[in-house]
């Protein structure tokens, strides 16, 4: 029998042992090929997890929970990996293999190599895939059909990388190797940059004083633009905080966008205007793409198969909606680079 420790009893961690004990028990016709161990400092999340079966028992001590462990799964945010490993370091058995699932992995790499002793395996990961719940929301198919990034350390030997793609496997997710500092500049365009955007808009409107007369007319597109704002304020807080560099950037890039648009809309004239009818087709025509985007085993990377029926027929709506005897043909020559686009077009 495996002997699992997961650290962390939230959405991720809670999946994780919910995934783990359905495949354990359809794997063996029984329980105990794996033994699930779970600590959270919070009781109530680890009393919940024991009652929706996510572990076997858990632990109110962490080096007690991590002494007979042969897998380690560190399920919390990522300020607090640091802590952990230079708790867990010197109790942590001989050829014990460790993985993360945060959201960063430079910073955590670099502390599994300063603190974690060389006896034991780390290989870094993080599943592209949650919500805005916690543990309640804990479903062992959490995973299915998800990317799981997959960063080694120098020092992880090949059955340690087997034991946390088996793990990946087994709770129906695909597996990709990443560079850990590619990982962190990637996920900070398409992870970390939409909570930031859907926090300023939050704010934006929220902060206004007819915010308790405007929040009556919201309706789908300001939910699915707000959802993000609605997730932990601490772990988007230690995104933050370790890939600064990235998310910069990326928000760099954001405002810059934004700022274009802007001028476009202040300038008021015909080629500002056709210039930004250019900016809304070329963001549509890229979601499209991306949403038409397929994993290798010919399923969407997204499921956004109901998505691809309405844009097939967004003309006929916009038609029935709106009629077409006002819409405008799009002027021929219509540029990014044009007299109001100068400062954009150098870019």
């Amino acid at each position: 029998m495996q002997n699992v420790t997961i650290i962390g009893l939230g959405l991720i961690g809670g999946s994780i042992g919910l995934g783990l004990k359905r495949w354990s028990n359809n794997e063996g016709k029984r329980e105990d090929v794996l033994r699930v161990i779970g600590f959270d400092v919070n009781l109530d999340q680890q009393n919940y997890a024991k009652k929706i079966k996510a572990v076997d028992r858990t632990e109110w001590n962490l080096l007690n929970a991590v002494e007979e462990a042969d897998f380690v799964v560190v399920a919390v945010p990522a300020l607090a990996v640091r802590e952990i490993f230079e708790t867990i370091g010197p109790r942590v058995k001989e050829g014990a293999v460790i993985t993360d699932v945060t959201s960063t992995k430079a910073n955590v790499m670099a502390w599994a190599k300063e603190l974690l002793p060389e006896r034991v395996h780390f290989v870094g990961s993080h599943p592209m895939a949650g919500s805005a719940q916690s543990i309640e929301g804990a479903s062992a198919d959490l995973f299915q059909g998800a990317t799981w990034c997959v960063c080694p350390s120098v020092s992880a030997d090949d059955a340690a990388v087997q034991t946390v793609l088996g793990m990946i496997s087994a709770l129906g997710a695909a597996a990709l190797f990443v560079d850990p500092h590619e990982h962190d500049g990637y996920v900070g365009a398409v992870s970390h940059l939409p909570f930031m955007l859907s926090t300023a808009l939050m704010r934006s409107v929220s902060r206004d004083p007819a915010w308790r007369d405007m929040k009556k007319l919201t309706s789908t597109g300001f939910r699915d633009a707000s959802r993000l704002a609605g997730g932990s304020p601490s772990m988007h807080r230690d995104i933050c905080v370790t890939n600064r560099e990235a998310l910069t950037r990326w928000t760099d890039e954001a405002i810059e966008e934004l700022q274009y648009m802007r001028s476009l809309i202040a300038a008021g004239t015909d080629e500002a205007d056709e210039t930004l009818l250019h900016i809304f087709e070329e963001a549509r025509d890229a979601r499209a793409a991306w949403a038409t985007t397929e994993r290798g085993d010919g399923k969407l990377v997204q499921e956004t198969e109901g998505e691809l029926t309405d844009m097939s027929v967004q003309g006929q709506f916009s038609q029935m909606f709106f009629g077409s005897m006002f819409r405008r043909k799009p002027r021929v020559g219509a540029e990014r680079n044009g007299a109001s686009t100068d400062k954009r077009g150098q870019r």
